[in-house]
């Protein structure tokens, strides 16, 4: 296996895979705190990096259905949670495009880089 290439989202105050440490996004990139995955709170960011994609599904939510993928850490490929593909719902385009990670799987880290 060749070298693993990671990428960093920049800012002080990040979000990382539980699993590994591996950074996935900042704080800049959330949009919300108020959504809910399988094991419970979730958050919606607008960036991630260092995720790989899992194959497209329709799934059926709280909020009506959906096409998304399923997103695992680049580095350990622990699930971390999904990304919109697409909304059937006119109002909730809005996420598409966005990543909701769980935050069972996710944990907060602090830079010691300045922005």
């Amino acid at each position: 296996m060749g070298k693993l290439f990671l990428e960093h989202p920049g800012g002080r105050r990040l979000y990382a895979c539980a699993s590994c440490a591996t950074v996935l996004t900042n704080k800049r990139s959330l949009v919300s705190t108020s959504f809910h995955g399988m094991s419970g709170s979730a958050y919606l960011f607008n960036n991630v990096v260092n995720v790989l994609r899992g194959d497209s599904r329709t799934t059926d939510m709280r909020t009506g259905r959906h096409i998304v993928r399923d997103v695992y850490c680049k580095r350990c490929q622990k699930y971390v949670g999904w990304t919109y593909e697409y909304a059937m719902s006119a109002d909730q385009q809005y996420k598409e495009g966005m990543y909701v990670l769980e935050c069972f799987y996710i944990m907060q880290l602090q830079s010691k880089v300045k922005d």
